[in-house]
């Protein structure tokens, strides 16, 4: 019989849900368990996709072309699997599903109700992952936090599904916050009491209150929280903060979380392998020496936009042995005296974005990475950045542009299919998820993959236009990477530079720790290359 865990939040968002619930599920896998997650996003958007990402954060895209919470991104990352459409559901999906079925007269005339209806469409999508991915436990984040209006019904969905499953398979874990006031020096309990009232309130009683902390939790505070939250005080669990995520699962396990959650959901395992996972922390924790790379976005003032990114240099780092130094400057500010703010760095890379704004600011810094011999990767609007700089510098098509920015550039080096002119929706309608391409041996991409063909996630609407493929070609780029079935342009290369790529897809949602996606990994290497030459310069510029 599968396993049910709930993991809640209260006091306020952004402690640490979704890496805390990737957490327990890299530990009950280390346990040898097959584990399956969900996250439930009580906003009413149908999913993210349409969404700002200085409200949301990153957009991140399932290999089936859904595009999701960036907590499932956490959970791809800490627990090795892929996931699906199913694994991130929306109150946006929920009332749509059950208007359509009301529309359908599939509930026979009966009047509409949270309760039982909305309830029972949330309590489907939880068995849903557990028959689809045939799961020993389920671990579900409901995302928000207890006290919102908006995750009311998916509190009660829960709180009735225990009641249907039985407290043997199911588990309540809340994460809360006990601040730090440095005038007193103590941990305050009061909000961990309000807030799982509130929760009781509800019907839900937690069987586990993990408390983010900034220091170590104090003998009292542990049983004040006890007491008035009633819950042993062996299950007040210490989750202390920590610069380096993947130390969370470790920090869990000291504490003995993951023998007391199979303890309360009768589960018998003898194995348990933390090993690879410790080394490779370690690994990542003792590098000495650093490299500096430049990460020239639209959305720099929320990291959370680039959530995928941050975590693919941590594992390419790992695999080179330095750590990453990224430095995030706001493509505006570029668009003038971009020479002094770029000329310390050993590698650029431009992000993903939408829209004209920081656009000419990108393109400067792809000019300055292409003349300067800078280990350069454009990603997504980075490679079509790429190719408007490569046809107005080098190919001599100076007013190059794409449809996107300029309706009516001459020179549309970028721009809409013809089937995506006719598009007037725009959630869901972009190019979704894995795609084929045929890598050209030789490449630095080739080099990277050491494959032929690879599959890869994108997530853009505009595309390479092959009406100036030849000419950009004799110019001296190298298209490195074709979709062949539709023969679109995935890669591009300058050849005569250290490492120079740009790809339609996105590599960062595929990089895990212990397997850094080749790119990034290559990427890392070349900008430690040219650290390691401009060290050597100066010991014999010293000398």
């Amino acid at each position: 019989m599968t396993k049910y865990i709930f993991v809640t939040g209260g006091v306020l968002s952004s402690l640490g849900k979704g890496i805390a619930s990737a957490s327990m599920g890299t530990l009950l896998k280390s346990r040898g368990l097959k584990v399956g997650m969900l996250k439930f996003d009580p906003y009413i958007n149908v999913d993210p996709g349409t969404m700002n990402p200085y409200q949301h954060g990153e957009v991140f895209v399932t290999r089936d072309g859904a595009e999701t919470d960036l907590d499932l991104g956490h959970y791809e990352r800490f627990v090795g699997i892929d996931l699906s459409y199913y694994n991130n559901v929306t109150t946006g999906q929920i009332y749509s599903s059950v208007i359509e079925k009301e529309r359908r007269g599939d509930y026979l005339g009966r009047t509409i109700q949270v309760v039982p209806h909305i309830t029972e469409e949330i309590q489907e999508r939880i068995r849903k992952v557990a028959h689809r991915d045939k799961v020993d436990v389920v671990i579900t984040e409901i995302g928000g936090t207890v006290g919102d209006i908006e995750s009311l019904p998916f509190l009660e969905a829960v709180r009735q599904f225990r009641l249907k499953e039985g407290k043997d398979n199911t588990l309540f874990i809340h994460l809360t916050l006990l601040p730090f006031i440095p005038s007193t020096g103590e941990l305050k309990t009061k909000p961990t009491q309000h807030s799982v009232g509130r929760l009781r309130e509800i019907g839900i009683q937690p069987d586990f209150i993990l408390c983010r902390t900034q220091i170590p939790l104090t003998k009292e505070a542990r049983r004040k929280i006890s007491l008035f939250c009633n819950v042993e005080e062996e299950d007040v669990i210490q989750a202390i903060d920590v610069e380096n995520v993947y130390e969370v699962p470790l920090r869990f396990e000291k504490e003995g979380l993951t023998d007391k959650i199979l303890k309360k959901l009768s589960l018998s395992t003898h194995e348990k392998d933390l090993r690879e996972w410790s080394r490779w922390v370690e690994k990542v924790n003792s590098a000495q020496k650093e490299v500096r790379i430049a990460v020239v976005g639209k959305y720099v003032r929320m990291r959370d936009a680039y959530k995928s990114i941050i975590e693919a240099f941590t594992h390419a780092g790992a695999a080179n042995n330095i750590k990453v130094n990224s430095v995030w400057i706001e493509a505006e500010e570029l668009e003038n005296n971009f020479t002094e703010k770029l000329k310390n760095f050993q590698g650029i890379l431009i992000p993903g974005g939408f829209g004209l704004r920081g656009i000419e600011g990108k393109i400067r810094a792809i000019q300055f990475a292409r003349e300067n011999c800078i280990p350069f990767l454009g990603i997504c609007l980075g490679m079509q950045c790429s190719t408007i700089e490569f046809a107005r510098n080098v190919a001599g098509l100076k007013e190059a542009n794409s449809t996107e920015f300029d309706p009516d550039t001459p020179y549309p080096v970028i721009n809409l299919l013809s089937e995506q002119k006719k598009v007037r929706k725009k959630g869901g309608t972009m190019r979704l998820g894995d795609y084929e391409c045929k890598i050209q041996r030789g490449s630095f991409s080739w080099k990277a993959y050491k494959k032929d063909v690879i599959y890869e996630r994108h997530r853009h609407r505009y595309e390479f236009n092959n009406h100036y493929r030849e000419i950009l070609i004799e110019s001296g780029l190298r298209i490195a990477g074709v979709y062949p079935e539709k023969n679109l342009v995935e890669i591009i290369e300058v050849p005569n530079h250290p490492w120079f790529v740009g790809v339609q897809f996105h590599p960062e949602f595929s990089s895990r720790p212990g397997a850094p996606h080749p790119l990034f990994r290559d990427f890392i290497k070349a900008a430690k290359e040219k650290y390691q030459r401009k060290s050597v310069a100066k010991i014999v510029r010293e000398k």
